[in-house]
């Protein structure tokens, strides 16, 4: 082995002596982690396309793998995967094996894992330098490690490794680039703490996607064409897709940490959504530009909740996790392995146009594509078979832009015949003419402008070219970076403890993870089926299925998966409103705070276009004690959420008056004795239509806490109330005049809320305990709505 590193340094001598006159500088790549996976499969590849290309330059070169790792394990590891190395199409394999052997004899395996190691490569780069009288360009380190690592090697690269005075340095990281917003915002801090901005660069291997990486020189070129379409007016919706057929399995340490959003959406999806949404740079290469106008559609992003996403696992996920991370017996995981999640860009260009992320593991087929759907307003009246022009305006119109894999095997990008024949750069990419008998997004082949690379150039060769060439454009900065976590961090934390749909993964899936936009949520087409069992055997078949009552508490049971709960509920509502129109003209409609009718406002703003809204006064059973422009305000998700998507006279809306006399809630004021009064006057003997309420994990309804003087019957329509968790001070109605109610639906919703749930189901009236229980209409109607969540745990 010993020889072999006299040889190679022999024939470096010799060989950068014939290039040290004429040389534009020398260059110092040192790959870390140079026997691991990625290094095998790409990096390693990446470095010698980087070399054959570069060998005419006047650069020269010196490789340096790196690993943990001694020189007696490392370098046959390292040697034998660059013994396997192939060139680009087009190279004659005379031309091939040359540039292969110069390769190998520049390339030499060091051990890092010592502060002393990194001395010692310093040393030899410097002495190499010296020797053969070359000036230095600049020192590559690309860290194909953890990223619990790169402190340590970031530190050791800057007190020991740095390039000589003049000459640049550049560091690669690749993801994941922290779990979550305050993660992410620590490495970058630790990071910084030893390189500047522009000597790292973030690795994102979408990027490299050839088809990913022309969005942006594509919308340049075809400007004039693009321009007047590409926004709101004429752009229906966008869709991001990467879909896998491959499981977590061998990767679940990994995936338990992280899941599809992290692993895929946060980075991947996330850029390529900025390529699509973000302003068309004027100079198309200016790095600064491009990340100006990234950070614009940032800024305008609509915040996610969860809402904003579907989430679903396949039925192996846990059994592999369990396996591999030697789980306990029926050991069960929340987290998700697919993901649909709706994304709105709030700006004049892009308001109201819905850009559907997805991606997921064990799906139906491998594909990954950008699709931009235009609106399509013509009428033709011409049938089909008659219509036989490919320029139709009555067809599809659509922009796609092909990552690979699925249906088209290779990398393109396709334009409908009816919008415009694109403009593209005749070097890189060619037409398509000739095609399989296929159809893509209901299209024949036949309908398209196809074009496809002239070379296919694997993702990391592209980066690590554009790494050489300083290119920033294709990589993550750090603004870059806290700016996604900022806009995700969020929804993950939301999605935290919910549980995703199951799915049996490939063809077996079908429609079940099929999912619908509407207005500003989303929601699957079709409900899951339910099955309900105990877990330990009882005496026989008929007992060991769990029966769902139809009766709580001596009042009716609705109980359904959260979507069908909704529905039944809103459903309810509207009938409920039919009927106090009918018999009075007016419907008075009472609500409670919280995030479960959030789902209940959505739902009855996008979807009751009939419903008497105005004819329907609003009234608020609680109210925190805060400003109505406050996120804590009741008030203010019931506007938020509802009543800016309908057409209700503003004095059909009667919010609870916590604010008077420029402060709030202090007793002198009389808030209370003027909101029942209101009730007095408007709502025929103070009995609302409808009330709606909920529970919280304590018992509590309304803002009627337990030991609260509020909670006992009285004669009281409207208190205060003190909450044990901020904001403390409350307004609420009392027991009494919720129990006059016509009609009071009580919405449980979530696991969370089971032990609550159990609870109340064997207790007597005990409002004093726990104020739910004194919820008792003395001559209307109670029901209880409850998801199987909350029921069954």
């Amino acid at each position: 082995m010993m020889l072999w590193n006299v040889l190679c340094v022999s024939f470096l001598c010799g060989f950068l002596q014939t290039l040290a006159k004429e040389s534009k500088g020398h260059i110092s790549v040192v790959l870390v982690g140079a026997t691991g996976d990625l290094a095998k499969k790409y990096l390693w590849q990446g470095f010698f396309h980087l070399y054959a290309n570069q060998v005419s330059s006047g650069h020269s070169f010196s490789f340096y793998g790196a690993a943990l790792a001694g020189p007696e394990d490392g370098t046959p590891s390292m040697f034998q995967t660059l013994k396997g190395l192939t060139c680009l199409s087009g190279v004659t394999p005379d031309r091939c094996a040359l540039l292969k052997d110069q390769f190998l004899k520049l390339s030499q395996y060091r051990q890092l894992k010592s502060a002393e190691n990194y001395t010692v490569l310093d040393n030899e780069i410097e002495k190499l330098l010296k020797d053969e009288g070359l000036q230095e360009a600049g020192r590559l380190f690309y860290l194909s490690v953890p990223p619990f690592a790169y402190a340590d090697i970031a530190k050791n690269i800057n007190s020991t490794c740095r390039p000589m005075a003049g000459a640049w340095l550049r560091v690669v990281f690749e993801k994941p680039f922290g779990h979550d917003y305050e993660a992410a915002k620590k490495l970058a801090k630790e990071l910084g703490m030893y390189f500047q901005e522009e000597e790292m660069y973030r690795v994102d291997h979408y990027l490299g996607k050839q088809a990913v990486a022309h969005i942006l020189p594509f919308r340049h070129d075809n400007r004039e064409f693009l321009d007047p379409i590409w926004n709101q007016h004429h752009v229906e919706r966008v869709e991001i897709v990467l879909k896998e057929t491959v499981s977590a399995k061998g990767r679940t340490s990994f995936y338990e940490k992280y899941g599809v959003i992290r692993d895929m959406m946060q980075n991947h999806l996330t850029e390529i959504l900025l390529f699509v949404g973000m302003e068309t740079p004027l100079t198309i290469n200016s790095s600064k530009e491009v990340l100006q106008n990234k950070l614009r559609v940032f800024e305008s992003l609509r915040k996610l909740d969860k809402e904003s996403a579907v989430i679903g696992q396949y039925q192996n996920y846990s059994a592999e996790v369990t396996d591999e991370l030697q789980e306990t017996k029926g050991f069960k995981t929340l987290t998700p392995t697919f993901a649909g999640v709706l994304v709105h860009i709030d700006n004049l260009q892009w308001d109201g146009v819905p850009f559907i992320l997805t991606s997921g593991k064990v799906l139906d087929e491998r594909a990954g594509y950008v699709r931009i759907l235009f609106k399509n307003g013509a009428f033709c009246l011409q049938s089909e078979n008659g219509r036989k022009s490919e320029n139709s305006q009555c067809k599809l119109k659509q922009i796609i832009f092909y990552v690979g894999h699925g249906d088209l095997k290779f990398p393109a990008i396709l334009v409908s015949k009816n919008l415009f024949k694109p403009l593209m750069p005749a070097l890189s990419w060619k037409e398509v003419t000739e095609y399989p008998d296929i159809s893509l997004f209901g299209q024949p082949l036949s309908d398209y402008y196809i074009y496809s690379p002239v070379i296919e150039t694997e993702a990391y060769t592209l980066l690590i070219s554009h790494i050489f060439q300083a290119k920033h454009e294709s990589f993550i900065t750090t603004e870059n970076l806290l700016a996604s976590w900022s806009f995700w961090t969020p929804l993950l934390n939301s999605l935290a403890n919910e549980y995703p749909r199951l799915y049996p993964g490939g063809a077996e899936n079908k429609n079940l993870l099929d999912f619908v936009v509407t207005g500003n949520q989303v929601g699957f087409t079709l409900e899951a089926p339910v099955k309900l069992f105990y877990n330990e055997p009882l005496n026989s078949a008929a007992e060991n299925a769990k029966v769902i009552q139809s009766v709580f508490r001596k009042s009716k049971l609705v109980s359904a998966w959260a979507k069908e709960l909704i529905e039944r509920l809103a459903s309810q509502l509207y009938e409920a409103a039919k009927e106090a129109v009918k018999r009075s003209g007016k419907f008075h409609l009472a609500l409670s705070g919280g995030s479960s009718p959030v789902i209940l406002f959505h739902r009855l703003a996008f979807h009751y276009y009939r419903f008497p809204w105005k004819q329907t006064h609003f009234w608020m059973v609680d109210e925190r004690c805060v400003p109505f422009t406050d996120q804590e305000s009741n008030f203010k998700s019931l506007h938020d959420n509802l009543l800016q998507n309908l057409k209700v006279p503003y004095f059909n809306i009667h919010p609870m008056p916590v604010y008077l006399n420029q402060r709030l809630c202090v007793e002198e004021d009389s808030g209370p004795e003027f909101y029942s009064s209101e009730i007095s006057r408007l709502v025929n003997n103070a009995s609302f239509d409808f009330v709606l309420l909920g529970t919280g994990e304590d018992g509590h309804t309304a803002s009627l806490f337990r030991s609260s003087e509020a909670t006992f019957e009285g004669d009281k329509f409207v208190t205060l109330t003190e909450s044990p968790i901020k904001p403390h001070q409350r307004m609420s109605f009392s027991l009494s005049l919720i129990n006059k109610a016509k009609e009071v639906a009580v919405l449980i919703m979530g696991y969370r809320k089971h032990n609550i749930v159990n609870l109340i189901s064997k207790v007597a009236h005990e409002p004093e305990k726990w104020p739910i229980t004194g919820v008792q209409p003395n001559n209307g109607r109670l029901v209880w709505y409850i998801d199987y969540e909350a029921l069954l745990g």
